[in-house]
């Protein structure tokens, strides 16, 4: 089937209709894994909790191509083009993925892009929103994928954006035509692209009718009233934007959907056209790919309005098919309060709906991988934590306390350095640093996020995002499963998955002293992290020594009625070869306190050893 015969031009089609309709209609397909055949449900059911999986998150461009390098060399440069990854290459490395334990994969963008443009390898501005990106594959790839993925109980979350499209057309700046412009408070006169890439001076307005490669797609974009069209945010200093709201406005190229902008008709009423297209479009992926969650970029740019009605809608479309526990989260990298804007709803509201159910959690990833490098004070974590309690306290979400479904991580893809540093001079001095992040990743509240290539140890660095991106496929020998950080990966995954008061406990941040000392939370730099998670009679101990040089011997207090005067515990995991064992519980005025001695840079994690 060739594009043309396979595109759909507008979201109010009957196809679109059946596809969505159809969608409720269950069924199987038999699926080969390993030899044998696997019947898969569809709509496959989504997971009792998220809290039981792990995600891992792929950038589509830079996975794997099974049957070509990447285009450019060396694979780990910085790449501002298509290195050639794309869906097939993550099909063929499933069970390498299986094999670390994971529990979903994300995946960024994988709709069609602006043809021409070499830019926008990241997926994050789209053409065409009801097609796939024929430079990453076919819509039966990704079908495939997502049926080979179910087949081994991986969940399949897709990468969306509801603030802004591609390089769709290009702004006359007083007769200079050019893809990026200045702020301005009224609005640009602008070119629509044609199939070619170039700006057509006829389209001043969006044509009604057009190639499929021109302009944007679905045909209901079509509209100059639909996109911002004022240029790059306007910026009054060096040091931010306007006050008052989120900038208003494109990311660089990448032409801002004026989702506020509201019309009124005879037929619907006061309505949001560009929310009720974005809203269609995507319950259509979910419907034509039976994907089981959406992570929605740049979420804090658009109405926090939207963003509970576009949680809420997707959630209950995916429930009408059957998927009772279809997952949103978005990106919102911002401080607590900004993100309590977009995660569910307020209780004092008396609005119905309940939006995203969760966001990325950015306030935690700002201080985590300074307090595994020594470079912040563990309290700061117990701080965040507390303040999150209170920000959220009124937060309804459709989980319940929304925090607790946070999805944590290191890195991503729009830092400069991922979070794991090889020096030149001693290569792996700085490997503990890594395993103890991973662990504190899985041990914390939230749902563990790794960055590919984390598991082979990418380690790019440098003044631009494009040094985190690397190629992993490029990389000898870069589907390991043997390598040290595969493997403790895979130690930890799999002890999340056999421990629930690591998945659902209650966490508090534990006081720690050092022989002769008073206890707290260490205030200091290079200090020693320790918290608890308590599940019902269980509590599971986390203890991290962040100096890289000295041993931390000491005292943490437990919890005083789960563990006796002389009770016994045990290490479930030391990110060390030969950990030392833990002493027997005392009683210190009038605590619980369990004796530990921690390595450079090491992590334990420990239970009460029942006799």
């Amino acid at each position: 089937m060739t594009m043309q015969q396979s595109h759909i031009e507008s979201v109010y089609s009957k196809k679109v209709q059946n596809i969505l309709q159809n969608a409720k209609e269950r069924h199987s397909r038999e699926i080969s894994v390993g030899g044998r055949k696997v019947s898969v449900p569809v709509p496959f059911p989504s997971p009792a909790d998220w809290r039981d999986q792990w995600i891992y998150f792929i950038m589509v461009d830079r996975f794997n191509n099974p049957d070509a390098p990447p285009r450019y060399s060396p694979w780990d440069s910085k790449c501002g083009s298509f290195q050639g990854g794309n869906i097939n290459g993550i099909r063929a490395k499933l069970d390498y993925l299986k094999q670390l334990n994971i529990g979903a994969i994300w995946l960024t963008p994988i709709f069609k892009n602006c043809p021409l443009q070499e830019g926008t390898y990241h997926g994050y501005g789209f053409q065409d929103l009801l097609s796939i990106d024929p430079r990453f594959g076919t819509e039966d790839d990704v079908r495939n994928l997502v049926y080979e993925a179910h087949a081994r109980n991986i969940y399949v979350i897709f990468d969306i954006v509801l603030n802004h499209a591609g390089d769709v057309f290009a702004y006359d700046v007083n007769g200079s035509i050019q893809a990026e412009a200045e702020w301005s408070y009224r609005k640009y006169e602008v070119n629509w692209r044609d199939k070619n890439g170039i700006p057509n001076p006829a389209w001043e307005l969006a044509p009604a009718n057009c190639h499929y490669d021109a302009a944007v797609h679905p045909a209901e974009l079509r509209n100059n009233d639909y996109f911002r069209q004022q240029g790059k945010p306007e910026k009054i200093s060096r040091k931010g934007y306007r006050s008052g709201s989120e900038p208003s406005g494109d990311f660089c190229s990448l032409k801002e959907l004026n989702t506020g902008w509201r019309k009124y008709d005879d037929i619907n009423g006061n309505h949001y056209p560009v929310r009720n297209i974005l809203i269609r479009a995507y319950q259509l992926m979910i419907a034509k790919f039976d994907v089981d969650g959406f992570r929605i970029d740049t979420l804090k740019y658009v109405e926090p309005e939207f963003a509970r009605v576009f949680g809420n809608t997707m959630r209950e479309y995916a429930l009408s098919i059957g998927k009772k526990n279809f997952f949103t989260f978005g990106e919102v990298a911002d401080v607590e309060s900004k993100i309590r804007e977009y995660v569910g709803r307020d209780t004092n509201n008396p609005e119905d709906l309940i939006g995203v159910d969760a966001a990325l959690d950015f306030p935690l990833c700002d201080r985590l991988g300074d307090v595994v490098k020594g470079q912040k004070s563990p309290c700061e974590l117990a701080d965040m934590f507390n303040n999150r309690k209170e920000v959220q306290k009124n937060c309804l979400s459709s989980h319940g306390d929304a925090s607790q479904y946070f999805v944590t991580f290191l890195d991503n893809h729009d830092k400069y350095n991922r979070f794991y540093y090889a020096d030149p001079r001693e290569p792996h001095k700085y490997d503990p640093q890594l395993t103890m992040g991973v662990a504190l990743l899985f041990a914390l509240q939230g749902i563990p996020c790794i960055y590919y290539g984390t598991e082979r140890g990418l380690c790019g660095h440098g003044d631009a995002d494009q040094c985190v991106r690397e190629a992993l496929w490029g990389k000898s020998n870069a589907f390991n499963e043997d390598h040290p950080f595969s493997r403790n990966i895979r130690t930890i995954a799999g002890l999340h998955a056999a421990c629930p008061a690591l998945r659902y406990g209650r966490q508090y941040f534990r006081p720690v002293a050092a022989p002769g000392g008073d206890f707290g939370i260490s205030p200091y730099t290079d200090g020693v992290a320790a918290f608890s998670r308590i599940l019902g009679d269980t509590e599971i101990l986390i203890a991290a020594n962040t100096q890289t040089a000295n041993d931390w011997s000491g005292n943490v207090l437990i919890d005083f009625a789960l563990s006796p005067d002389g009770a016994a515990w045990q290490i479930l995991y030391s990110n060390m070869d030969n950990p030392q064992a833990p002493g027997t519980v005392s009683t210190i005025m009038n605590a619980r306190a369990l004796p530990i001695t921690l390595a450079p840079m090491e992590i334990q994690i420990l239970s009460r050893k029942i006799l």
